[in-house]
């Protein structure tokens, strides 16, 4: 008859009672669909800007994808302190869905800043930062949906790398964009407020990359 229980019964009884990975991944993919359709939206926002109607409601759409993104990303950091055993480093967790949530608070700031300067017009730069800005969010969607799955490794890292070289194109527009505007025959105002656009259009792409470095080093570091 065996009368006491071992340290190693302990951990193994407790281990059970408390909750293990959650809902991890289920919240990296509800913020990731943000992302992606946030990238949709910026970018139908500059396809369409000269129509005040469609205008506002992707701006609107772009606002509440943002907040929607703020709930899974507080919801997450508290499951993070509620959760016995999580699917990778703590700090790593905690850092991925920071730097997505980054990208999102990007996106409204671009569009906030347009009305802010009552920008009446876009540009084709614009247009094609938003267009790397898209790609980027759609690739870190596909990326971000196959964390559960580390046999999957290759592919994450191919990614990645696709996100790093969007983020070079990106600033590759930006730098011509910029150049462009100051030798145009536009106004000063015109080329501060079309300026401020191109480097916050490019940043959210920068903080695309952040999110993929971060994904590149959880899959190296548990695949």
């Amino acid at each position: 008859m065996r009368l006491g229980v071992d340290s190693g019964d302990n951990v193994n009884f407790f281990s059970k009672l408390m909750p293990r990975e959650g809902r991890f991944f289920a919240l990296f993919n509800e913020h990731a669909a943000c992302i992606r359709e946030g990238g949709e939206a910026t970018v139908a926002l500059l396809e369409h800007y000269g129509d005040e109607i469609v205008r506002s409601k992707h701006i609107d759409r772009i606002v509440k994808l943002e907040h929607q993104a703020d709930r899974v990303t507080h919801e997450t950091v508290n499951l993070l302190h509620t959760t016995f055993v999580t699917p990778f480093d703590r700090d790593d967790i905690h850092r991925l869905i920071s730097r997505m949530d980054d990208i999102l608070d990007l996106m409204q700031d671009t569009t906030e800043s347009m009305v802010l300067y009552d920008v009446r017009h876009t540009t084709r730069e614009a247009q094609q930062l938003a267009e790397c800005l898209k790609r980027s969010c759609e690739a870190i969607a596909v990326a971000v949906g196959m964390l559960d799955n580390m046999s999957r490794a290759p592919e994450i890292l191919k990614i990645c790398r696709e996100i790093d070289e969007l983020e070079s194109d990106a600033d590759r527009v930006m730098r011509s964009a910029i150049s462009g505007l100051f030798r145009s025959d536009l106004d000063t105002r015109e080329i501060v407020k079309f300026k401020a656009i191109y480097e916050l259009l490019e940043s959210a792409t920068d903080k695309c990359q952040d999110v993929a470095n971060v994904i590149e080093s959880l899959v190296l570091e548990n695949s």
